[in-house]
């Protein structure tokens, strides 16, 4: 979408805090021994107390109030009773909804406890580049190099990018025009960052694979050779200048 008025400024920032606040309860809430059905049904409650809904299900009835993914899961996990989170696993929570007709959403994955399994630098580096990319996202801006800058970016610190998973607009619904803003460059893209829009921004930051796949749950998404990703997504308004972080309660980030 793009903002026309303060009123829709105001609702964007009221969604916004919530899908943050609810992010960032989440991850303080999750703990070595519980489910993720656990984690998910916290952040549903918390959602709920402020008035917000769960957007995957509203747009797609999805079968969890939030996403939440576990090692070489990548996005859209399903929240489950049989899934105990152990000490050192690479968790990322995704939460979207909607409240007063406005939708946003934020991202972020972490390690769980003690970094046993050494995940922080691939977190690290998907929380930095995100930052680097939105640092230079201005009204003209050519998505395809912020889809390049992401993915060399990811090449200095001895990653690789995610390419069939992408941001995307949001504001009046959950998936709004630009339809996708990639982490690599894509020549043939030739739109552009427009001021005033709104748009998440992700970066899916992999150790090898470059690609993700449904499992037969028909929801989650993972890498076949077992890769790590991190992801971290923040919902912002195009301006001028550096854009306007809607998202920015999240914790995650400091």
């Amino acid at each position: 979408m793009s903002i026309t008025s303060q009123a829709d400024l105001t609702g964007l920032q009221l969604i916004s805090q919530a899908v943050g606040t609810t992010l960032r309860h989440m991850r303080e809430y999750a703990q070595p021994g519980m489910t993720t059905k656990q984690v998910d049904d916290y952040g549903g409650r918390m959602l709920a107390a402020l008035g917000a809904k769960s957007a995957p299900r509203l747009t797609y009835g999805f079968p969890g109030w939030t996403c939440i993914s576990v090692n070489n899961e990548v996005a859209h996990g399903i929240p489950s009773s049989r899934r105990v989170l152990q000490e050192g696993d690479l968790v990322n929570i995704d939460v979207s909804a909607e409240l007063g007709g406005y939708w946003a959403d934020n991202g972020g994955s972490f390690v769980l406890g003690e970094d046993i399994h050494q995940h922080q630098p691939l977190v690290d580096a998907s929380r930095q580049i995100l930052r680097t990319a939105l640092s230079r996202i201005r009204g003209g801006v050519r998505i395809a190099d912020i889809g390049g800058l992401i993915e060399a970016e990811a090449r200095k610190a001895g990653f690789r990018v995610i390419k069939n998973l992408v941001g995307h607009g949001v504001g009046r619904s959950l998936h709004e025009e630009p339809t996708e803003i990639p982490c690599y460059y894509d020549r043939y893209n030739r739109k552009r960052f427009q001021k005033n829009s709104v748009v998440a921004v992700e970066t899916f930051i992999s150790t090898r694979a470059s690609l993700a796949h449904q499992l037969s749950d028909g929801w989650t998404l993972a890498t076949k050779d077992g890769s790590f990703v991190a992801q971290h997504e923040h919902t912002i308004v195009i301006t001028d200048g550096e854009p306007l972080i809607l998202t920015e309660e999240n914790r995650i980030w400091e």
